[in-house]
C-alpha cells in the first residue's frame, strides 16, 4: 500500500524533525488516526521528498521526523500550460485535479465572453484559495512532488497577447488538423487552450488563430470541456511528454515473449 504524501510549505531536511501545520495533525491524528511509529512521505514543493515517522502526536499537534530522502517523482520532459476558460462549480475542481494528474506545469484560468461564471476580487481570491488547495490535494495522490505554478484569473484577451510557447493549440470541432509529428527538447513549453461550458467564441478563436494557436479536433463527437481538457492533456503528454514511454514499454515486453 503507498504511503501518505503531505503538501508541507516549510524547509526540509534529512533527520530533522518538525511539527507539520495545524490542517495535516488534524487530518492525520482525527482522520486517518496515525499513531507513533508510523511512517509517510512530505515535500515542500521545492524538490524535496523526505521519508518521515511521527514522533509525537496530538489532536492539533504532529511532530515527524526526517528519516529518509526519496527519489521524487520525475517530471514531465515538456512544459505543458493548460489555459482554461473557467468552469462553473466541481468542473472546474475536476480540471484542475486532472490536469495536475496529467502532468501540467501551469493552469491559467481564463474569463472568455462565454464565461458563465462571473467573479468580483474578493470571489476571485476566495476561487483563486480554493483552487490551489485541491491542486496540492492533487499533487499529494499524484505522487508529484513540484505543484503547477496556479495563476490568477486572465481576461481572453490580455492573456492572448503575453502567451508564448514552442507549440500552441487551441480545441476547435470544425477542423481537421492532426498533431505535428516532432520531437520537443527538454523544456519545451506546450500551450493548451480549452474553451468554457459554451466554447469559445467566433472572435476569441479567430485571435487564437491570429496568434499562431494550432485549431486541433479530437473527433467526431462534442465533448464536454471537462473530458476535453483530460484527453486533450493525455494526448500532449503521449505525443510529447512521458506517456509515450508506456508504449515502447509494452514493446518491449512483446519482444520479450
Amino acid at each position: 500500500m503507498s504511503l501518505i504524501r503531505l503538501y508541507q510549505a516549510m524547509a526540509l531536511s534529512l533527520d530533522q524533525t518538525v511539527c507539520l501545520d495545524e490542517k495535516a495533525s488534524h487530518h492525520l491524528a482525527r482522520v486517518l488516526r496515525a499513531r507513533v511509529g508510523d511512517e509517510l512521505v512530505v515535500f515542500n514543493g521545492q524538490g524535496d521528498e523526505y521519508l518521515v515517522v511521527i514522533v509525537q502526536l496530538h489532536k492539533k499537534n504532529v511532530e515527524v521526523k526526517l528519516a529518509e530522502r526519496r527519489q521524487p517523482l520525475v517530471e514531465p520532459p515538456v512544459n505543458v500550460c493548460l489555459a482554461q476558460g473557467i468552469a462553473r462549480g466541481e468542473k472546474m475542481d475536476f480540471i484542475i485535479q486532472k490536469a495536475v494528474e496529467l502532468g501540467v506545469t501551469q493552469i491559467i484560468p481564463l474569463i472568455t465572453e462565454r464565461s458563465n461564471v462571473r467573479l468580483n476580487q474578493e470571489r476571485q481570491a476566495g476561487r483563486l484559495q480554493h483552487w490551489r488547495a485541491v491542486l496540492q490535494s492533487a499533487c499529494e495522490q499524484s505522487g508529484r512532488h513540484r505543484p503547477p505554478e496556479m495563476t490568477s484569473p486572465e481576461r481572453f484577451d490580455t492573456w492572448l497577447q503575453a502567451v508564448t510557447g514552442d507549440l500552441c493549440f487551441v480545441l476547435s470541432p470544425h477542423v481537421n488538423n492532426r498533431l505535428p509529428a516532432q520531437v520537443l527538447p527538454a523544456g519545451a513549453k506546450v500551450v493548451l487552450l480549452i474553451g468554457p461550458e459554451g466554447g469559445l467564441s467566433q472572435h476569441e478563436m479567430a485571435q487564437a488563430v491570429m496568434k499562431g494557436f494550432m485549431p486541433l479536433n479530437l473527433g467526431p463527437r462534442v465533448l464536454r470541456t471537462e473530458t476535453a481538457s483530460l484527453a486533450a492533456l493525455s494526448i500532449l503528454q503521449y505525443c510529447y511528454g512521458d506517456m509515450g514511454q508506456i508504449n515502447s514499454m509494452f514493446r518491449g515486453r512483446a519482444n520479450d515473449v
